[in-house]
This record gives C-alpha cells, sequence and structure tokens, in this order.
C-alpha cells in the first residue's frame, strides 16, 4: 500500500517559521514530481510549490522568497520550509507526488492527508 504522510504543521506567531515534511512509503518504484499545496477556510485548494525529481523547483507568485521546497530523494520525503509566516498563511497543506510501483504502471498521483498550519499571535 502505497501512501504520503505529511506533518509538521502546528501554531506559530506571525513572522514565524515551520517546516513541512511529507515521506512516501509503500512498494515505490520511483518518484516524479513532489509538491505541496494549500486550502484556506472557505476557499479552494492553491498551489504552493514543486519539486520535480531532478530537482527544479516551482513557486506560487506570491509566496516566492518566503516558501522553500526540497526533497530528499533516498528517504523518498519532500520539504516546505516556510519563513515570515502570515495570518493569511493559515490552511491545511497538503503534499502530493506521482509515484511509480512497477516497470508495467504509470505514474500516479497521491495525496497526503493534510497538517494544519495556523498562524495567529
Amino acid at each position: 500500500q502505497v501512501q504520503l504522510v505529511d506533518t509538521g504543521g502546528g501554531l506559530v506567531q506571525p513572522g514565524g517559521s515551520l517546516r513541512l515534511s511529507c515521506a512516501a512509503s509503500g512498494s515505490i518504484l520511483s518518484i516524479g514530481d513532489m509538491g505541496w499545496h494549500r486550502q484556506a477556510p472557505g476557499k479552494q485548494r492553491e498551489f504552493v510549490a514543486a519539486i520535480t525529481s531532478g530537482g527544479r523547483t516551482n513557486y506560487a507568485d506570491s509566496l516566492k522568497g518566503r516558501f522553500t521546497i526540497s526533497r530528499d530523494n533516498a528517504k523518498r520525503t519532500v520539504y516546505l520550509q516556510m519563513n515570515s509566516l502570515k495570518p493569511e498563511d493559515t490552511a491545511v497543506y497538503y503534499c502530493y507526488a506521482d509515484l511509480r510501483q512497477n516497470a508495467y504502471s504509470d505514474y500516479v498521483g497521491y495525496w497526503g492527508q493534510g497538517t494544519q498550519v495556523t498562524v495567529s499571535s
């Protein structure tokens, strides 16, 4: 069984930092793109950041300079370092990954269960 488990959320004051992690587990041959989306209360889920297997990154324009995505392929883990957090960053953060389970299958997208980030004083 393949799954993504994202952790690291919590309550932080404005201006603070958090680091989210998302680990893939199960029978996995290879991992393609990995990334993060978020969903604030009453809003649609939105793209945050993505990283290819080769390390090329892409960010939502509004988050450039504050958020940094990285990955450790050996650990099958993607990270999201969030700095200078603002109340408007409050949301549930979901990781995703394109996973290939064997040589006969294609890449399939999987989502983590989400981790709550609350920015408040």
